[in-house]
């Protein structure tokens, strides 16, 4: 049962965090695949309310430790897994201008955008774990049991437009503290005049939100297969319960 379980946590993991909907697939496979090579055959001393807190603690505590990583200095900027790029033209004429030393603006607008990211992460992690607190024994089930887009549907039916909703407001304060949005109309104006057809702070805003989100369940995904493999990262009784040690 124990082994079943520690398939079950990673793939439950592996599922809420697909970073986005070109990338759910795969993940959502992954899953699948981890669950199905060995299915529990007898519960053993472990009940569903066991499975289900247990699985919960988990993705609580990946969550918390992935805040706690990426909000600190550096955590976005420094980390190419999960540093956000400029988005559409901004991204394209920065990568063209850097060789010359000619990205000056665009560089320092990333830079902004980054540590917005680092500033709000710690609330979109509590607003993840408030998700994950309201999941079911069944909702854990039909994801790791469901097909190919079972991820993917859970992923957007139950979380994703409400945590955007909820992360966005903070995320635009962050975006106003570190400067990014002061900057952005500039640095469109002078990069990307006529190619922007939004409004240069929302388009902005909107394309920064999605790329900080997939960097917290990107680590979320990595914590928990931490907690899964090393048991000094199981730290309450019901982790220790569930996955040993």
């Amino acid at each position: 049962m124990r082994e079943w379980l520690k398939r079950a946590s990673i793939a439950l993991a592996v599922g809420l965090a697909a970073p986005s909907a070109a990338h759910a697939q795969d993940f959502s496979k992954i899953a699948s695949d981890i669950l199905h090579k060995s299915l529990p055959g007898d519960k053993g001393n472990l009940s569903k309310s066991d499975v289900t807190l247990g699985l919960k603690e988990a993705l609580k505590v990946a969550s918390n430790l992935s805040s706690k990583r990426l909000s600190a200095k550096d955590g976005f900027m420094g980390d190419l897994a999960v540093r956000i790029p400029l988005p559409g033209i901004l991204g394209q004429a920065q990568k063209k201008l850097q060789p010359f030393g000619m990205a000056g603006p665009l560089d320092d607008l990333q830079l902004k955008v980054n540590r917005a990211a680092e500033s709000a992460v710690p609330t979109a992690s509590k607003l993840v774990v408030d998700a994950v607190t309201s999941m079911s024994f069944d909702d854990a089930m039909g994801i790791l049991r469901g097909g190919d887009t079972a991820a993917t549907n859970f992923l957007r039916k139950r979380t994703e437009a409400n945590l955007r909703q909820s992360f966005r407001p903070y995320f635009d304060k962050a975006l106003a503290t570190s400067g990014a949005l002061a900057s952005v109309d500039g640095v469109v104006a002078k990069y990307g005049a006529g190619l922007v057809k939004t409004d240069a702070k929302t388009w902005l805003a909107e394309a920064a939100t999605t790329s900080a989100l997939d960097g917290l369940f990107y680590y979320v995904a990595r914590e928990e297969q931490s907690i899964r493999r090393d048991p000094v990262k199981r730290t309450s009784d019901i982790l220790r319960k569930v996955f040993g040690g």
